[in-house]
């Protein structure tokens, strides 16, 4: 499982990567479902004593939650890659999945808006998404090299399938693709690479995709999303609410019901995603030759 790492940042003299650590936390089972962020058992007595210091409080960092970000910035500035220390926090809350960041150089996600550009947390809980959006500029990226188990599982003649979730493509997927690399290996993989829409109906699952395609001047659906992957997918996954689609689209479609509000909505939608991606490596080359038009 791969992981972005533009999100990471620097705050009160700690590392936070927070879509490691969401990773981290929902494998562990241990995570906030609520929040969709940080921990469920989570404690807010340091952000209390924080406060009546004067200290920053717009990025909330819980007790139970302050720990992962400590030992991690102890850890690297030991001289430990982040991979290595990634991996080893997953061993300890007995996670066996591999959490793989997508490189262990720093990239920062930056969000163009009219008055500056922001720093991703910054735009993202400390403004909480208002200034309007023209653009991303992923700090790093071209100089940094992508993860090695990461080219290597794309370059695997084992693989069996290459899935981008439904996340956010701007800013949670992008960051990953501008690593030199990263997009030449999907699109050169034996396997099919299926994208999961992040929208449905015409609305994002969860967080600022929705406003910001709105704001980019792009439709707000789910053909928008496919065009966006345009040259890298085989396949692309899409609500019922939106079946229509395919007729719009010149690649295979799959409609189901892709809402995850349980752990049941979860594996269904993984089985559903993998039985299509093998549908599709059983059509090869023909399907897969797509991806270099």
């Amino acid at each position: 499982m791969v992981a972005n790492t533009g999100d990471d940042f620097e705050h009160l003299g700690l590392h936070i990567s927070p879509d490691i650590d969401s990773l981290t936390y929902a494998l562990a089972g241990i995570d906030n479902r609520e929040t969709g962020w940080g921990r469920g058992d989570e404690t807010w007595s340091f952000m209390a004593a924080l406060a009546q210091l004067g200290g920053e409080t717009w990025f909330k960092l819980g007790d139970r939650d302050l720990a992962i970000h400590v030992e991690r910035t102890r850890r690297l500035r030991s001289g430990e890659t982040l991979s290595t220390v990634t991996s080893g926090i997953a061993r300890a809350l007995g996670i066996a999945s591999r959490i793989v960041p997508m490189t262990d150089d720093p990239v920062r996600t930056r969000v163009l808006t009219a008055c500056a550009a922001l720093e991703f947390q910054r735009y993202f809980v400390e403004a909480q998404c208002r200034p309007e959006v023209s653009g991303f500029v992923f700090e790093g990226a071209a100089d940094a090299r992508a993860n090695t188990e990461l080219l290597a599982a794309l370059n695997d003649p084992a693989l069996r399938a290459v899935i981008i979730c439904p996340s956010n493509p701007f800013i949670s997927i992008d960051p990953i693709l501008a690593l030199p690399g990263v997009r030449s290996a999907m699109a050169a993989s034996a396997a099919p690479v299926i994208a999961v829409s992040p929208i449905i109906g015409g609305r994002a699952v969860k967080g600022p995709a929705a406003k910001m395609m709105k704001e980019l001047g792009l439709d707000v659906d789910a053909l928008a999303v496919a065009a966006h992957y345009r040259g890298i997918i085989d396949g692309f996954v899409v609500d019922l609410a939106d079946s229509h689609v395919a007729s719009g689209l010149d690649l295979p479609v799959h409609a189901c019901p892709i809402l995850m509000l349980s752990l049941e909505d979860l594996e269904g939608l993984a089985r559903e995603v993998l039985a299509f991606a093998d549908c599709l490596a059983h059509s090869a080359p023909l399907i897969l030759r797509r991806r270099s038009s």
